[in-house]
């Protein structure tokens, strides 16, 4: 039964979601990029933050090797933005040592959002990207915390049928 209750939260969830986010025009799977890293990078308020941040940065580094690329390729043509991924993606090596932006995996799915949605890159729609990872975290939490809960009232409720 436990596990027929899981399902129908997974599915509650997972429908509002994705209906939330077909209404708001968001792409669903920036969303669920967000729900997977809520259970890859540890469960909690703070590790989703600080993935989240991460994220961010790597949205915000997509950007950044889309701007240099195009500058540097005026300049010395098609090695423009080669170079330009070569100089940002081998900065991951030192930020990876710090305690912080260390979750690289987090930075390349920022990566893979910006150049997987290719927005204008102005400020704006590059903010926008935010909003259904924010979301995503969000659904996730509740979702787990859903879950807890009902695992919770389970083991209490057996506990209490073994005294």
């Amino acid at each position: 039964m436990k596990t027929f209750i899981t399902a129908i939260i997974f599915g509650l969830f997972g429908a509002v979601a994705v209906s939330i986010s077909f209404a708001m025009a968001w792409p669903t799977w920036v969303m669920f990029i967000a729900w997977v890293s809520y259970y890859l990078f540890g469960k909690t308020v703070l590790s989703s933050l600080k993935a989240f941040i991460q994220i961010g940065l790597g949205i915000l580094m997509g950007v950044l090797i889309q701007l240099t690329g195009g500058v540097l390729g005026k300049v010395i043509g098609t090695l423009g933005f080669p170079i330009a991924v070569f100089i940002f993606i081998g900065s991951l090596a030192y930020f990876a040592r710090t305690k912080t932006l260390n979750n690289i995996p987090a930075w390349f799915l920022g990566l893979i959002v910006v150049f997987g949605i290719h927005p204008p890159l102005a400020p704006l729609p590059i903010l926008q990207l935010a909003i259904p990872l924010f979301f995503g975290f969000l659904f996730a939490w509740l979702n787990d915390s859903a879950v807890e809960k009902v695992n919770a009232q389970k083991t209490n409720h057996s506990l209490n049928q073994n005294h």
